[in-house]
């Protein structure tokens, strides 16, 4: 038989991993930002060259091989979005 004291103990026992700021949690959403972060360089990395290349003070090769490389961080970028969108329906979609 299970009795209140023994309850309450094990609910201290698990109530640390429930907890909101947890470390690995933390360190996820910082590596998430992170990732943020370097995507916008890229983008700004293409705003650039591509400003350099209308004035003539980049080459079309450096332009080009920005471009190839902000598409890939696009196409990066747009799939982890798909998976968090599908996973979201998914949640939706699980009977409460």
């Amino acid at each position: 038989m299970i009795s209140p004291l023994n309850a309450a103990n094990a609910y201290s026992a698990a109530r640390p991993a429930i907890a909101p700021g947890r470390a690995p949690a933390t360190d996820a959403v910082s590596r998430i930002g992170m990732a943020a972060e370097e995507f916008a360089q890229q983008m700004q990395q293409v705003d650039a060259a591509a400003a350099g290349a209308m004035t003539g003070k980049t080459d079309t090769h450096h332009l080009v091989q920005t471009i190839a490389e902000s598409q890939l961080a696009m196409e990066t970028v747009v799939a982890i979005r798909n998976k968090v969108v599908e996973a979201y329906q998914e949640i939706l979609r699980m009977p409460v």
